[in-house]
């Protein structure tokens, strides 16, 4: 990083701050808007240097992997990347566009078929380099400072304070609460009820990331039933999970072999997006087993080797998240 984006973000640490602080002046006065101001918009972190965090947690485990993978790299061949693929010795990614449909009936979706030979080579990352609540920045500048080939938006899991929340095999949060998405080391990947069991257990299980947000779309391969119906949050402002949307996706073909959708939606001609149970026939039509729903909306994004890869609203603009999973160079 250049001293110039150096400059630039901790000039947006101060910008953000002083915003903190009218705010903050604004909450002194009560009622319905300082309610809202504070739940939806006031930074609320918890953990200001997430790096560090997570090499403090990880000790001497991220100390011994890192080792390994400068003493190995001498052996590596280098990566070959074009518009829509990328293979190196950890991952290999490959992205189509998908347009069915006419008119404004017509949905456009984009999905990256990613193999992978470990399993932490997909990794998590937080708005800002930090954990907490509203929080947030755009896909690609997470990507972007992140080192990151691939990426597409997370859980956002910054707009609530419940939910599981492992990171790159760091506990940020235990309070189970609804169907969760485990990531293990083993290349596996499972749906699971977060009230069954805690944080710490899914770690010693060998849990590396959670996803908490749902619902689970695929059993065994078949439609999951109710999916029409699964309210994510019942708190004011998250309501819109229902019905024809821009969405997000992450399904499982077999070990170590994902498959990530991001369908555009809200735009009509271009694509209106689509239902719960559309996106559910689309992850099963990719050969998924086990597919997952994440946050969507004008969240929805995947980003690719510097580039936004989708069209957010129909606008090429995307909206702040909390976090992303992605792949690095």
């Amino acid at each position: 990083m250049t001293p110039l984006k150096n400059t630039e973000r901790k000039g947006g640490r101060v910008r953000r701050a002083l915003v903190a602080g009218a705010l903050a002046l604004t909450l002194s006065a009560g009622g319905a808007t300082a309610w809202a101001l504070d739940r939806f918009v006031v930074h609320h972190v918890e953990i200001s240097d997430v790096s560090a965090y997570e090499a403090s947690q990880v000790g001497t485990r991220q100390t011994s992997t890192t080792t390994t993978d400068t003493t190995s790299g001498s052996g590596s061949t280098a990566a070959v990347t074009t518009d829509t693929s990328y293979v190196s010795d950890s991952s290999n990614i490959n992205i189509s566009t998908v347009t069915t449909g006419s008119g404004d009936s017509s949905v456009t979706y984009y999905v990256a078929d990613v193999v992978l030979d470990d399993a932490t080579t997909l990794k998590s990352a937080f708005a800002e380099d930090s954990f907490g609540e509203n929080i947030t920045e755009t896909t690609s500048a997470i990507a972007e400072a992140n080192n990151a080939v691939f990426a597409i938006n997370g859980d956002y899991y910054g707009f609530r304070d419940t939910g599981i929340v492992i990171r790159n095999g760091v506990v940020f949060r235990d309070e189970g609460t609804r169907q969760g998405l485990a990531f293990y080391t083993d290349g596996t990947v499972k749906v699971y009820d977060e009230t069954s069991t805690t944080a710490e257990q899914l770690l010693a299980d060998g849990v590396w990331n959670t996803l908490s947000f749902g619902p689970s779309l695929l059993d065994n391969g078949e439609v999951a039933e109710g999916i029409e119906d699964v309210e994510v949050d019942t708190n004011f402002g998250n309501h819109s999970i229902q019905g024809e949307q821009p969405r997000t996706a992450v399904g499982v073909i077999d070990d170590n072999h994902l498959v990530f959708v991001v369908v555009d939606g809200r735009s009509p001609g271009y694509s209106a997006g689509v239902s719960m149970t559309g996106l559910a026939e689309i992850m099963q039509g990719l050969g998924a087993t086990t597919a997952y729903n994440i946050d969507g909306g004008g969240s929805s994004t995947m980003y690719f080797n510097g580039d936004l890869v989708n069209n957010p609203l129909g606008e090429n603009k995307e909206r702040g998240t909390s976090d992303i999973l992605y792949i690095a160079e």
